[in-house]
């Protein structure tokens, strides 16, 4: 092998390794990933029920969910017609200010 295609097969090698540890460290920043989608059970456990005092990342967990998911629920960017039925029987989100 000539001295230029060893030196770029190691560059090549390193860069292999470098990109796979920056995807691992990229997956275990993201938190939880979904298993399934949201449904309107799990937002009301989310938002008033068994859930609604536990820590976003915690109700992910627990529900198999994102993140996000429960974060866009209690954040009023989802499920607006399940805020809007529990706010006729009085429910004040504590997540918005």
């Amino acid at each position: 092998m000539n001295k230029t295609l060893e030196i770029s097969m190691e560059s090549f090698e390193a860069l292999q390794a470098r990109v796979q540890k920056l995807e691992e460290l990229a997956a275990k920043s993201r938190g939880t990933a979904s298993t399934r989608e949201m449904t309107d059970e799990d937002a009301k456990r989310v938002l008033n029920g068994d859930l609604k005092e536990v820590s976003h990342k915690a109700a992910a967990e627990t529900l198999g969910l994102s993140y996000g998911q429960v974060y866009s629920a209690r954040g009023e960017y989802t499920f607006k017609h399940i805020l809007k039925a529990l706010r006729a029987d009085g429910f004040k989100n504590r997540w918005v200010k």
